[in-house]
């Protein structure tokens, strides 16, 4: 029904910053709220930054002052911008949404996720 595809991944030095980006394909009425979560090795999947289809913005402590989250509706895109990156920043980062399209009113879908790796 819905697919997310996230890219802007890599590796950077510490002080780095890179910009994930995640495209909602499918037969898409609207997107409600959309997220990035992000995984490390031997972790809990916590969630980063989440964003509502008014724009209202959240973050974790973590990550708050660092990183910005943005939409970009007539795309279906949702961006992290990720500055002032540290080595614990490094995870498997996935994109989230919860989507309506025309068959069924709410879909909760998980994107493949990418790489970010923080290193000197």
């Amino acid at each position: 029904q819905v697919q997310l595809v996230e890219s802007g991944g890599g590796l950077v030095q510490p002080g780095g910053s890179l910009r994930l980006s995640c495209t909602a394909s499918g037969n898409i009425v609207a997107i409600n709220n959309m997220e990035w979560y992000r995984q490390a090795p031997g972790k809990q999947r916590e969630l980063v930054a989440g964003i509502t289809s008014g724009g209202s913005t959240n973050y974790a402590d973590s990550v708050n002052g660092r990183f910005t989250i943005s939409r970009d509706n007539a795309k279906n895109t949702v961006y992290l911008q990720m500055n002032s990156l540290k080595p614990e920043d490094t995870a498997f980062y996935y994109c989230h949404a919860d989507v309506r399209t025309v068959v069924v009113s709410r879909i909760l879908t998980w994107g493949q996720g990418t790489q970010v790796t923080v290193s000197s």
